[in-house]
């Protein structure tokens, strides 16, 4: 069950990561992030009576879980902003790289060999999608390179506390202070900025909205998924990287990006990798 839990989980991310790039053609990326995560929080409110139920030793770590998503989000949604989606699914992957160290380290999870051959799998199609790059237009400076890695080590150290703590609380009770913590530290953000938000278009903005409903479905899935104790961070991982068939396929169709078929090739590469690390 909690394998096709976080299959949902990576095939809503996909989606989500189109529809990020498709928001912020009408706003700005911190205009999205705050009413994205504002919108979110809206949705679980109404769990407040079993979030007030948690220990309330846990919501500190919970705190720590969304100040490290709070700069990811920043950084992968300014490099969403700017760079081809097929190009960002593709990147994205690197998380895989980052979990499967932290999952060893922190979790003492055994990397076996088939583990080992994905991960270089993994890492080699990494390689090759930032080894030829087509025409100017698909070309992608160095800076945006550094904030999709950023983004992706702060998601798989959120990936870790998440196996951590939901052996300690609900779904429900993660979600709800995961998603308030957030809530507050863009609105400090944008008050501390100064930066004017269009209310108004934002309202009108859908894509804002369709966004926050796929990210409360597909966090859902991904806490219930952690809560299984047979699953591991490293395995939880490497599936969710089916996200990046969607990124592609959805940059040709959405936004006209050209070189599919050398993405879906890096791509392919790295599937194999996930698939013969789970196996």
């Amino acid at each position: 069950m909690w394998i096709a839990l976080v299959s949902l989980y990576g095939i809503l991310k996909g989606i989500r990561d189109v529809i990020k790039k498709k928001a912020m053609e009408k706003n700005t990326a911190m205009e999205v992030l705050f009413f994205y995560t504002l919108v979110s929080f809206l949705f679980v409110a109404p769990d407040t009576k079993n979030a007030l139920a948690l220990d309330f030793h846990y919501i500190g770590f919970i705190m720590i879980k969304s100040i490290i998503i709070f700069i990811s989000w920043i950084c992968s949604f300014k490099a969403i902003k700017k760079i081809p989606i097929g190009f960002y699914g593709i990147m994205d992957m690197s998380r895989v790289i980052f979990a499967s160290v932290l999952g060893i380290l922190v979790l003492n999870e055994v990397m076996t060999h088939n583990k080992i051959i994905g991960m270089a799998m993994v890492l080699l199609g990494l390689l090759l999608v930032n080894f030829v790059r087509g025409n100017s237009s698909d070309r992608v400076r160095p800076i945006f390179i550094v904030l999709v890695l950023i983004s992706c080590l702060g998601n798989a150290t959120s990936e870790l506390l998440d196996k951590i703590l939901m052996q300690h609380m609900n779904s429900g009770q993660l979600q709800y202070w995961y998603m308030f913590f957030l809530v507050v530290l863009y609105l400090g953000y944008l008050v501390i900025s100064r930066t004017k938000i269009q209310w108004k278009s934002l309202f009108k903005n859908y894509w804002v909205w369709i966004l926050s409903i796929l990210f409360v479905i597909g966090d859902k899935a991904l806490f219930v998924a952690c809560a299984d104790k047979s699953s591991t961070v490293v395995a939880m991982t490497l599936i969710k990287q089916c996200s990046v068939l969607i990124t592609i396929i959805g940059g040709r169709i959405v936004f006209k990006e050209e070189r599919t078929a050398y993405k879906l090739l890096c791509a392919g590469i790295i599937i194999a990798g996930i698939v013969l690390a789970v196996i």
